[in-house]
């Protein structure tokens, strides 16, 4: 399905039939397949919504610099055109910024947030090998991208033998549109709201693999350091896209958040 939201063309897809509303939100170079796994264990339960980011999958990929406010505003337009209200979030990566910029941009709107793999900071330090990767994907294309890629996704134990989820991501990453890879990596290296998580009021769950290089598992605890009541969970034996690499233990982490929670608001109702 697609919406004509915030000037863009944006394409999601809509699981399950009732209960609270999920919403995913994918990492750079990924569309919302990504959360394959994790749609089978929520649609039973919950109503999710799984988008293409601008620049991904079958949404839109306008020309030029996009900024994570934009990216949170299309969201935000896109839940407001199929009415849905209190979503809890679930971002990994790119996706956990888009959360974390909507939640201080719009207040009041998720009934929580979950962050997966995700920072609030990006280090100085970081910021040429971004324009790097542009003239990369710019000069050669993305497939000159996948080797380092799935080389910072995945633990070396995970690639030391063929797996469908690697060959999977491999062809997520050759398929993103360099004008979409390009906007995005524009707006990734500006997130910057640490000072600003503790305005979020609502429950934050931090999910984020043990040997994650991207995101280590030091920016995920900054993340709970600023956001009071947070909780973090470190999934063992998974980098960067831990959804993928260790589906259980993630299912696990974000399935009983979101139980936790439910049972929460139905206690304060009562």
């Amino acid at each position: 399905m697609r919406a004509l939201v915030n000037g863009v063309t944006l394409n999601y897809e809509i699981f399950g039939g009732s209960g609270p509303w999920v919403v995913l939100s994918h990492s750079l170079m990924c569309d919302l397949t990504m959360w394959g796994t994790q749609i089978d264990a929520l649609k039973s339960d919950y109503r999710v919504l799984a988008f293409d980011t601008r620049g991904h999958g079958a949404s839109e990929a306008p020309e030029g610099a996009y900024s994570l406010d934009q990216l949170a505003a299309d969201a935000k337009a896109l839940l407001d055109s199929l009415e849905i209200k209190d979503p809890h979030w679930v971002g990994l990566s790119m996706g956990g910024m888009i959360g974390m910029t909507y939640a201080i941009n719009f207040p009041n709107s998720f009934a929580s947030l979950v962050l997966c793999d995700t920072t609030s900071r990006m280090p100085l330090e970081a910021q040429p090998t971004w324009q790097e990767r542009i003239e990369i994907a710019k000069q050669e294309g993305m497939k000159a991208l996948v080797s380092g890629t799935l080389e910072r996704w995945f633990t070396d134990s995970f690639r030391s033998q063929p797996r469908p989820e690697l060959e999977f991501v491999s062809s997520l990453i050759e398929k993103t549109p360099v004008t979409g890879y390009v906007g995005c990596c524009h707006a990734i290296p500006k997130i910057n709201c640490t000072d600003r998580l503790a305005e979020i009021q609502v429950p934050i769950k931090i999910i984020v693999g043990d040997s994650d290089v991207g995101t280590p598992v030091s920016m995920s605890q900054e993340i709970q350091a600023a956001a009071p009541g947070s909780s973090l969970t470190i999934i063992e034996g998974a980098s960067h896209l831990s959804n993928l690499e260790q589906p259980q233990q993630f299912n696990k982490a974000l399935l009983d958040f979101l139980k936790e929670n439910l049972v929460r608001k139905s206690k304060f109702v009562e």
